[in-house]
């Protein structure tokens, strides 16, 4: 009887110890970052949570394991607290990556994009930039042979997005262009006019904060297009000066008069690609476009968009928005 008793009470003893390690607060007063590699078992995963000073005992840890259901997550994990290992083991299961977020508003261009980039403590601005030259391949398989672009600019969709800590230009990049894909096919945009379609969407994007004057101003766009007018728009040569590196905060007569193909005031067409990354709305607008006689438009000083259909009625447009300009 005494020797049951005994073990009676070493058990309640075993017991609980294991329950005192396994739901007892421990780890780390500090932020403190365990990188858990993909394959790794549960010994593994031990390993490393108690090197890292986040469980008590491995031992304990993988004990867990053999009474749980599921599967180690890989990722990088993020702790500052004290933490009971049965809480830890619920957040390696349900896979609670770190993740920090960057988000890009609509009309970013790749220049935006990358200070952005390096300002959430990612890439490099021009490390950015670099890798969004050189990957092309992430939408060739989506434009039409022999229209491959020398830039990512246009496909980057607009959106929020949760990165690793140590998320490399070109993970960044595919998952930009994986969401524009996304809503692209949303859209119905097809292969052959989607070069056409994103670049008068990001001349859209850039010239109207309006949502509902959006479409007025793509037809304003397909009319000028079909009169062999050129399009005269002032964020094509702003891109211009931006892609050639002497954009000053302001467009004097010099910028006007470049060369540069992006110039829609001395070349007529569209420019030879976007000159931002549209939105939904933007993409939709220049997809669908009303028929309108409108040939030109201004802004207002509320910011709304006045449209003309003849020179004289957008000169008189133009000089009352400078006159609401001086007061």
């Amino acid at each position: 009887m005494k020797f049951l008793l005994t073990l009676l009470l070493l058990l309640l003893l075993a017991v609980g110890a294991a329950a005192y390690i396994v739901y007892t607060p421990y780890g780390p007063s500090v932020e403190t970052f365990v990188d858990i590699p993909p394959g790794t078992g549960a010994t593994g995963v031990a390993t490393l949570l108690r090197k890292d000073g986040i469980i008590r005992s491995r031992y304990a840890f993988a004990l867990l394991h053999l009474t749980r259901d599921g599967t180690f997550k890989a990722g990088e994990y993020r702790f500052d607290h004290a933490t009971p290992p049965a809480e830890v083991y619920t957040r390696l299961i349900q896979g609670d990556v770190y993740t920090q977020t960057l988000t890009i508003p609509e009309g970013f261009n790749i220049f935006d994009i990358a200070a952005a980039v390096e300002s959430a403590g990612f890439a490099k601005r021009d490390d950015f930039l670099a890798a969004e030259r050189s990957h092309i391949e992430l939408v060739v398989g989506f434009l039409p042979p022999g229209t491959e672009p020398n830039s990512l600019e246009g496909y980057l969709f607009p959106d929020t997005y949760n990165f690793s800590r140590h998320a490399t230009a070109l993970q960044m990049l595919t998952a930009m262009v994986h969401r524009f894909r996304q809503a692209s096919a949303q859209l119905g945009i097809d292969q052959t006019s989607m070069a056409r379609t994103v670049t008068m969407a990001s001349l859209i994007e850039k010239e109207v904060r309006q949502e509902t004057e959006r479409p007025l101003v793509a037809g304003v766009f397909v009319n000028r297009l079909a009169k062999s007018m050129p399009l005269a728009t002032d964020p094509t040569v702003i891109y211009a000066a931006l892609l050639d590196n002497r954009w000053r905060g302001t467009i004097y007569a010099s910028d006007l008069k470049s060369p540069s193909p992006y110039n829609t005031y001395l070349h007529k067409g569209l420019p030879p690609g976007p000159i931002c990354n549209p939105g939904l709305a933007s993409l939709r607008a220049a997809l669908h476009p009303p028929q309108t006689n409108y040939l030109y438009f201004v802004s207002d000083a509320a910011g709304h968009t006045r449209f003309s259909v003849g020179l004289k009625e957008h000169a008189q447009q133009v000089q009352a928005y400078r006159q609401a300009e001086k007061h």
